[in-house]
């Protein structure tokens, strides 16, 4: 795979932080598996993870109140 920002054929599988604005307060997800760019940095998400993703979203947006952090190895 090819960074689509850069070109680079350069991806490392590794994790991130995945920060997301919800109506009710912000959603912090640790470990979530992702393939970095090493040349620019840019990180992309396999779609079976974004699901997760935004599954887990849509679970927060009931209980949230301002922040809440959630570790994508123990919830996925």
């Amino acid at each position: 795979m090819n960074c689509f920002t850069c070109g680079s054929n350069h991806m490392i599988e590794t994790s991130t932080i995945y920060v997301e604005k919800l109506k009710s307060g912000i959603l912090i997800v640790k470990n979530v598996p992702c393939r970095k760019c090493s040349q620019c940095g840019e990180e992309f998400f396999s779609m079976a993870t974004m699901k997760e993703i935004e599954k887990l979203s849509r679970q927060a947006e009931d209980i949230i109140s301002e922040v809440m952090i959630i570790d994508y190895t123990r919830a996925a």
